[in-house]
């Protein structure tokens, strides 16, 4: 089955130091381990190629582009999925939802994609399957 891949889960997996590492990697495992790789966008990559260079450096970002990137089939966003995406997010009106986010929910629907690989609760409430699932909250 194919899975989108978040920034949140990617950034997980890279750092052996991320909080959720643990609940990432053997998730990351498995879903690398079948021939069809995890799908991301241009925009997850941009997102976190900055996130990592601003909080950890360039060998973080470094390690990322050689261990990680080269396993991800990438799918580009184009000017129409930009502004649909644009358009939702403008909608939502919320501070906390990114225009990354907006794209990523658009190109999994155009995709037929139901599974993310995500952290991020955004894509459980636009109906996606998320894994690792998350923990239920107390």
């Amino acid at each position: 089955m194919r899975v989108f891949a978040d920034t949140s889960a990617l950034i997980a997996v890279s750092l052996a130091t991320d909080r959720s590492h643990g609940a990432a990697r053997p998730v990351w495992d498995r879903l690398t381990s079948t021939h069809t790789p995890p799908i991301v966008t241009n925009y997850v990559l941009l997102e976190l190629h900055a996130m990592l260079q601003k909080r950890f450096g360039m060998t973080a970002v470094h390690e990322f582009a050689n261990r990680i990137e080269p396993v991800l089939q990438v799918h580009w966003v184009g000017e129409d999925t930009h502004r649909a995406a644009l358009a939702a997010l403008l909608s939502a009106n919320r501070r906390e939802l990114s225009l990354v986010d907006c794209a990523s929910f658009i190109v999994m629907r155009n995709l037929g994609l139901t599974r993310a690989f995500t952290l991020d609760p955004h894509f459980a409430e636009q109906g996606f399957e998320v894994i690792p699932e998350a923990p239920p909250s107390t």
